[in-house]
């Protein structure tokens, strides 16, 4: 605590301390006054440097969390996975369907690769304190791991507006998209702050939401009737009504 305390206040206590001996022992004032501006602009900047290594530090254990939170809850053997949602489609009698969710079974073993050596990284850099060195590289690939994930969110979609799902699987998809968004807009706003440290030309509104489905199976056009014109009414000739 004391160290903490003069840490931040030392340059106060110093200006203090040589003003109140300057005036005992009536020290010149353009001599003293220099020496005492110059102090306060040294703890002014250390001060200030302080401060933003402490906000960095606090950003990067930010960005550490969501990249363990992403493996956690999103890879691996978790519930709440995209893959977990497509590996419901391996039921399908629809053969092109079930090649691809067979294809995702084959990517998500290199997904759970990269997204536990990413967090494992993470949690190295933490430890070294190497913040400022690995914070761009870090939200960078965080960005990336997460840009390749979302295809397969964009990929389902497109499947499900295709085919009609079974309600299992759309109550499935729909739980993992709450999440999954939730863990979006905590991205985002990391990278509107991380943006004044990391240098990154990563912009918030790159990171996509998942849509949720509203119905089950693809949305059909109605089938519209031609439309029928009114019989020609009989013309009047000279009084006569001819047909």
């Amino acid at each position: 605590m004391l160290r903490k305390l003069f840490s931040w206040g030392w340059s106060p206590f110093l200006i203090t301390v040589l003003a109140v001996v300057g005036a005992i022992f009536e020290w010149p004032v353009e001599v003293l006054g220099p020496v005492l501006v110059v102090i306060l602009v040294i703890g002014l900047v250390m001060a200030a440097t302080a401060a933003r290594e402490k906000r960095l530090e606090r950003l990067a254990l930010r960005l550490n969390e969501l990249g363990g939170h992403f493996n956690r809850r999103f890879m691996g053997d978790s519930s709440l996975s995209i893959f977990v949602v497509i590996r419901t489609l391996l039921t399908s009698d629809n053969a092109r369907v079930w090649a691809w969710a067979r294809e995702c079974e084959v990517a998500q073993r290199v997904f759970n690769t990269w997204a536990s050596s990413f967090a494992t990284r993470l949690e190295s850099d933490i430890r070294g304190r190497r913040f400022s060195a690995y914070l761009r590289t870090s939200l960078n690939e965080l960005w990336l791991l997460n840009t390749h994930y979302y295809e397969f969110i964009e990929q389902f979609s497109e499947v499900a507006g295709k085919i009609e799902l079974p309600p299992e699987t759309v109550d499935l998809y729909n739980r993992f998209a709450v999440e999954y968004n939730a863990f979006i807009q905590d991205f985002r706003d990391s990278i509107a702050e991380l943006r004044e440290f990391a240098r990154t030309e990563i912009e918030p509104p790159s990171v996509n939401f998942a849509k949720e489905l509203r119905a089950v199976g693809p949305v059909r056009a109605k089938e519209v009737e031609p439309e029928r014109k009114p019989p020609t009414p009989p013309r009047h000739e000279g009084g006569y009504i001819t047909g």
